[in-house]
């Protein structure tokens, strides 16, 4: 071979060698993201397929590698938390205020793993110390409820509306309290009838405690239930009332019910919450979303089937609350006092 030949087979080679540096080096990994669903999981039209939405927005807009594992009971949290450490997710998430404990155990097992919870939060201190890769979403679920109150007082010709909500538990109380503080910012003397299933999954139970509160003239009945909240709207819609969904825009499930839905903005909590700590100089905090922060809110125009006084009256209240000239009581015990301050 001649000398020129071997020089141009060496120079082919050494291009070879050097382009895949250059030109095709392999692509970033993409971050891995994942969430443990609370019991009741998927398909509730509300809470958890809102959180599932914000996770599909990172694998679709950002090309995340994303993946979910639903609970059957709240024995399996911790469990699952586990797993999807132990397979190497980067961030973690646990939707919903009963998975607080086992985030926490689990965080810590776990400190290069960053987990986000929804609708919970930790102490200063212990983000400080032993959380320091956590990240609590809360949100001001008693602002939006506030407007739901406003249009439901505005809509009621019985003046008895009606309540349902889930599990007992502090964000579902939220929703109560500022529901009553907004129905009676219009009128104290509406009867407000409130019934806690003690369920977020059970459509059955739904059902029954809307038709009980029906019987007693509610003809406007607002939910805080997850699926269980569907059997609400199912009443709602043979018995000719109105019906309030919740978290999720919820007019779909019965155009010519649903009167609004209290919008959480689950989904960017989620995508948001995400992208925070997968900051480098991420630091582990509460990050709390209300009126001002657009974090819930009115469902859109083409979902709400209030009248335009009513809408009205509730659009004056939010841009009251948001600029802060007026605080919603975060706990039922407070409403009355709250009210007179208007």
């Amino acid at each position: 071979m001649r000398k020129s030949s071997v020089r141009v087979l060496a120079l082919i080679l050494g291009l070879l060698m050097v382009l895949p540096a250059a030109g095709f080096a392999a692509e970033p990994v993409k971050p891995r993201v994942a969430i443990v669903f609370d019991v009741g999981g998927l398909g509730d039209q509300s809470f958890n397929d809102a959180a599932y939405v914000g996770l599909m927005r990172l694998k679709d807009e950002l090309g995340y590698d994303v993946g979910y594992v639903e609970s059957r009971t709240p024995s399996d949290y911790e469990p699952n938390l586990t797993m999807l450490a132990r397979e190497g997710y980067d961030v973690i998430w646990g939707i919903g205020f009963l998975l607080e404990d086992a985030i926490r155990k689990v965080a810590i097992q776990y400190p290069e793993t960053k987990f986000g919870i929804i609708d919970s939060a930790y102490s200063d201190e212990e983000y400080a110390t032993s959380l320091q890769n956590v990240l609590g979403v809360l949100f001001k679920e008693h602002e939006g409820s506030f407007l739901m109150g406003v249009l439901a007082a505005e809509t009621t010709k019985t003046n008895t509306v009606g309540f349902i909500g889930g599990i007992q538990i502090p964000p579902i109380e939220r929703f109560e309290a500022g529901f009553k503080a907004g129905v009676w910012s219009v009128d104290p003397n509406i009867t407000i009838i409130t019934n806690y299933t003690g369920a977020f999954d059970d459509p059955a139970k739904g059902k029954a405690a809307t038709d009980s509160m029906i019987r007693r003239k509610a003809d406007v009945v607002f939910h805080a239930a997850g699926g269980t909240g569907l059997g609400m709207i199912e009443s709602a819609e043979e018995q000719g009332v109105w019906a309030i969904g919740v978290d999720s825009d919820q007019h779909h499930v019965a155009p010519n019910t649903v009167l609004n839905s209290m919008i959480k903005w689950v989904d960017v909590g989620v995508y948001e919450g995400t992208l925070m700590m997968l900051e480098p100089d991420f630091k582990a905090h509460t990050m709390v979303l209300g009126l001002a922060e657009a974090g819930v809110g009115l469902a859109p125009a083409e979902s709400n089937n209030a009248s335009p006084e009513a809408t009205a009256k509730a659009l004056e209240w939010a841009e009251k609350i948001a600029a802060g000239e007026f605080v919603v009581p975060e706990f039922p015990s407070e409403v009355s006092k709250a009210v007179t301050q208007k």
